[in-house]
């Protein structure tokens, strides 16, 4: 192992040993009590397979029969979302060829960060994950199972899923992706509209044009975002079938991914040789495993708040501090869109994550030591699945790239670090993805221009008022003040002023999408704002440097000077588009360096 890699490792693994000894503990007093249809009287068993047909109910009354719960987060506006409604079908006549059965245990929602990115409705975005884990659970609550299957993709859909999933983490639980869709226009393409149409030099129908033709099928958008990453990590974790990542929706090769998941959940079920439940998969190594991943690969910003939250879900406390140390160690080995110029698609086709696997467990920057739904070792990663007449098969992976523009290996990367920076400073604590930043962009210092929301910035640049060098002040944009949005719609105009060569950064209690990039940003700013966070005392004019060289944050002023100010207290709705409904989890939420959890992590550690 990579020395830093172990005594990161390591460090975690200490500063976890009570949460993570208390939560073993729960968990192995739920094994313990025997499998669910063992704990149900002839009533409540009664009740829960009333409506299955003869045939499976025949199944059902067999007390050694294996019954597999599935959580899905269908729907059909996502379009990473829509192939899971076919998923169901596969899975219970999967499960049926191997003497088990399979219900459809609960949804969960999912909301689509593109339709509601600058709208009310994304104030609700980060929130809906501790939604989507007490869903989960609800589902999960039956305790009629002896394994999972969670059908979900997008952003804040897998991380709520783990989440759920490993308070009942003595079961084995697979998740089960729909896969990217096929690949449309350019993203050079796509972004060259959306900054024309900022300029006003686009229409709104060309602008609809360009987006459709690049958001135009079934499956997750291709960009490498917030849900491609949650893909990565899941390999990385062990809890995907080998490669089942980015293998196209509605594809041979895909449904038969799906069919082979239950059949897996099966053979792995408590009772057997091979038991493996959750909680022995998401432990600090693989953990440590996803971050290494997320790293080397320049995956979302996001993860900073959805790792840490998995991880004290399963009693594993990570840090920002973790991601720093191994961001330093951890090469960038993948330039996918918006770090590089082509997607998800070419990513796979160039090796994709049997690749990474490969090379990161050869560098010592990933543990193999690690048990997976697969087996033990991460070394089964770094397969690939395809069809051989018919029958689900696994190969190696590639050995060397197809395409060094998108991948490389270890000793040649893109970067000698990866692609995330912890900045500290008078300011506070952020975050910066530098992945993909231009080196002439990674140390900003300019006068601050203030706003309290995204929509008095967009208003500023429309009016012609941003022309010149400034670090743009987004604040009261954390979870407290307004659940912290994604604040992605600001991209087009910062970034049109980029490339006019004025020096410009934005810094923010809030967050940016998966698929933000070439601005620098130093985003989830804690204590934010609402909070009364050095942002809140900032003024137009004071002099922000923001260094991702040296990991700074730093405002040109003396910090007792600078809280001696008047506090502003920023505007915070709480009505309309569902607000109302999220005021006892936006009070609740903890900072963004924990995870900015509410609800449910509070309950678990």
């Amino acid at each position: 192992m990579h020395p830093v890699t172990a005594e990161v490792t390591e460090r975690i693994v200490e500063r976890s040993r009570e949460t993570r000894a208390d939560y073993m503990t729960r968990i192995e007093a739920a094994r313990s009590s025997g499998t669910g249809r063992a704990k149900l009287s002839c009533a409540n068993w009664a009740h829960a397979f009333a409506a299955e047909s003869d045939a499976d109910k025949a199944t059902m009354r067999n007390p050694t029969a294996p019954n597999v719960a599935i959580v899905s987060a269908y729907n059909d506006m996502l379009s990473a979302h829509q192939p899971l409604e076919r998923f169901p079908a596969i899975i219970k006549q999967a499960a049926r060829e191997v003497g088990a059965t399979a219900q459809y245990a609960g949804g969960v929602p999912a909301m689509c960060d593109g339709v509601t990115q600058g709208r009310p409705g994304m104030e609700l975005s980060l929130f809906s994950r501790d939604v989507i884990a007490m869903a989960t659970a609800v589902a999960l609550t039956h305790d009629a199972f002896d394994a999972a299957l969670m059908l979900g993709v997008c952003d804040k859909i897998v991380p709520g899923l783990t989440m759920g999933a490993l308070a009942f983490g003595h079961l084995p639980v697979i998740f089960v992706p729909a896969g990217p869709m096929t690949s449309g226009i350019s993203n050079a393409q796509k972004a060259r509209v959306r900054a024309l149409y900022a300029q006003g030099q686009a229409t709104r129908e060309e602008l609809l044009q360009s987006e459709m033709a690049s958001y135009h099928g079934p499956g997750t958008c291709t960009f490498y975002g917030t849900a491609n990453s949650n893909q990565m990590m899941m390999e990385m974790t062990g809890l995907h079938l080998p490669g089942s990542a980015f293998v196209h929706p509605n594809t041979p090769l895909r449904d038969a991914l799906v069919a082979a998941a239950p059949k897996r959940a099966v053979e792995i079920r408590d009772g057997t040789n091979a038991y493996t439940p959750m909680a022995q998969v998401v432990d600090a190594k693989s953990l440590v495993n996803a971050l290494a991943g997320l790293l080397a690969t320049g995956g979302s910003t996001n993860h900073t708040l959805h790792l840490i939250a998995m991880g004290r879900a399963a009693g594993i406390q990570i840090t920002w501090e973790d991601f720093d140390e191994l961001s330093r160690v951890t090469p960038l080995i993948a330039r996918v869109y918006p770090n590089g110029s082509e997607d998800v698609n070419a990513f796979h086709a160039a090796g994709g994550m049997a690749f990474v696997v490969r090379q990161l467990l050869d560098a010592g920057l990933a543990h193999d030591d690690v048990m997976t739904i697969a087996g033990p070792g991460l070394r089964r990663y770094q397969t690939e699945p395809f069809l051989d007449g018919g029958n689900l098969v696994w190969r190696e992976g590639r050995t060397t790239s197809l395409n060094p523009d998108i991948l490389r290996p270890v000793d040649d990367p893109f970067q000698a670090e990866g692609g995330l920076r912890l900045l500290n400073g008078p300011l506070g604590r952020a975050v910066m993805k530098t992945s993909a930043v231009k080196p002439e962009h990674l140390v900003i210092e300019a006068p601050a221009v203030v706003f309290e929301d995204q929509d008095e910035l967009q208003a500023a640049y429309h009016r012609g008022e941003l022309n010149r060098d400034f670090v743009a002040v987004v604040r009261f944009q954390g979870p407290r003040a307004n659940g912290m949005p994604e604040l992605h719609n600001l991209t087009p105009a910062l970034g049109v002023l980029l490339d006019k060569g004025f020096k410009v950064a934005l810094v923010t209690d809030g967050r940016m999408s998966g698929a933000s990039g070439k601005v620098p940003a130093a985003i989830h700013v804690t204590p934010e704002a609402a909070d009364g966070g050095a942002l809140a005392y900032v003024r137009n004019g004071d002099v922000i440097r923001l260094d991702a060289q040296k990991g700074t944050l730093e405002i040109k002023a003396p910090p007792a000077k600078l809280m001696a100010r008047a506090r502003i207290f920023g505007p915070r709705s709480d009505h309309g588009y569902g607000r109302d409904l999220f005021g006892l989890m936006r009070r609740a939420a903890g900072p963004a360096d924990a995870g900015a959890c509410s609800l449910f992590e509070a309950a678990q550690i």
